[in-house]
């Protein structure tokens, strides 16, 4: 039951009208949504119903531990438990693919929110274990995010704020728009350029090849930010608000801006629980080599392979010459009018450059893609014209301005709602018309 579905909307439309017939008391409410949880999850397989209780206990039974004891040693044993019964979990659920059809990675570093926040004092642990297990499996971050610390979801399934019109508009356009990321747009650059070029780059000009490379950092783009769309949407109708993910990371000046941007509930992860809890944070090199250490077991959580290996040390390399070159030179308190674009510009294709070993199966067909785009071939005869449109109206709209996209969301919000109505049956319409063949699942939801 993939989000994006029908069967995924049903779902949700489903647990609406449960959810806000049934009695606002707080235990009922936290009921309702932990069995839409484990329904969800059910959908994958049976035994997801025994596995993440059990698991999901075992963290909330140390999270009680972890405020209660003031042992050090204890606690650090309490803490290194909760690490390897979750990595061990990510592990496995990564290489048993033939049993596991649910990645269980966004999971994994969503439980550890919790404990890694009592083990530090910054959270309090949950007040029961019928709200953690609510919280830490809610089933719109479940695939794929947004990655969603336990204590802020705890904090909002304590208070149920009743769900206004226009709040419902909005979850309404959030879904909507995510629809047309994901199908109308994402699955249609894979399907009639990308996807064929980096399965077999010698086949294609160096031209065709470039633009597939810039075709797939907006497939990627708008296929992960279409589902932060809709997952936000979806809990938004439940009146629980999700972090934002994305916030036009393409117009990032350099590199630090970009991953301040660009998933950004991982990136905090990973500066929050990965970056700071290295050693040697007030060293002269330390920082530096923890950045690049950081980026390494980033690139290594999205799948055990040198292309993702290399894909995280290019970006933590670089993120350290970055602070290197700040910390000599002095950061930049402004960029001149003409500097902007070509900072914009030369961030744009590092990502584009590392996004290559990002999607290739492996470093070969990496270095083929590199190696036809030096050839400097030029041939267009793979693109069409429907193609190129897509391509450039996918770009274009990355250059939107904020107030545009808030303004046409509050007025898409107050119109009636046999405008959202329609709204929604005419992207399911461009969707059948334009999108690609078949039902592809999102990138992420690999991960």
């Amino acid at each position: 039951m993939s989000a994006g579905t029908a069967p995924y909307f049903l779902f949700i439309a489903a647990v609406f009208f449960v959810y806000w017939a049934a009695p606002p008391a707080r235990v009922v409410r936290l009921a309702i949504i932990l069995a839409a949880n484990y329904f969800f999850c059910a959908r994958y397989g049976l035994f997801y119903v025994a596995l993440l209780p059990a698991c999901s206990t075992l963290d909330f039974l140390i999270g009680r531990a972890l405020h209660t004891s003031s042992n050090r040693a204890a606690r650090r044993l309490l803490i290194a438990l909760s690490v390897a019964a979750n990595l061990t979990l990510l592990i496995v659920s990564r290489h048993a693919g033939f049993i596991w059809t649910l990645g269980l990675s966004f999971y994994t570093l969503q439980a550890l929110t919790h404990t890694l926040d009592i083990y530090r004092r910054d959270a309090e642990p949950a007040s029961s274990l019928l709200a953690y297990l609510s919280a830490v499996t809610f089933f719109p971050t479940l695939q794929a995010g947004p990655i969603t610390r336990v204590s802020e979801l705890l904090k909002q399934f304590d208070k149920r704020i009743p769900l206004t019109r226009i709040e419902g508009g909005r979850a309404l356009f959030l879904i909507g728009l995510g629809l047309v990321k994901k199908f109308v747009i994402a699955d249609f650059l894979a399907d009639n350029l990308v996807n064929r070029v980096f399965d077999t780059p010698n086949l294609y000009s160096g031209a065709e090849a470039l633009l597939a490379v810039y075709a797939y950092s907006l497939q990627l783009y708008y296929d992960f930010s279409g589902y932060t769309d809709i997952a936000r949407g979806a809990a938004q109708l439940l009146g629980i608000r999700l972090p934002v993910n994305f916030d036009r990371p393409y117009t990032s000046t350099n590199l630090t801006e970009f991953w301040r941007r660009w998933h950004i509930s991982f990136s905090n992860w990973l500066r929050d629980y990965l970056y700071f809890a290295l050693p040697g944070g007030r060293t002269r090199v330390m920082p530096y080599l923890n950045l690049v250490i950081t980026m390494l077991l980033g690139g290594l959580w999205h799948g055990a392979t040198w292309t993702f290996a290399i894909w995280g040390f290019l970006h933590g390399a670089a993120l350290a010459a970055t602070r290197l070159w700040w910390a000599w030179r002095g950061k930049p308190k402004q960029i001149t009018r003409l500097g902007r674009p070509v900072a914009v510009l030369g961030t744009y294709h590092f990502v584009c450059f590392t996004w290559i070993f990002f999607r290739a199966g492996s470093v070969a067909t990496a270095m083929e893609l590199l190696s036809r785009i030096a050839s400097l071939s030029v041939s267009f005869e793979n693109v069409t014209a429907l193609f190129a449109a897509v391509t450039l109206v996918a770009l274009a709209a990355l250059f939107t301005r904020k107030q545009w996209y808030h303004a046409a969301m509050d007025r898409f919000a107050a119109t009636p709602f046999y405008v959202h109505a329609t709204a929604l049956v005419l992207i399911a319409m461009a969707m059948q018309r334009w999108g690609a063949a078949g039902n592809a699942p999102f990138v992420y939801s690999r991960f």
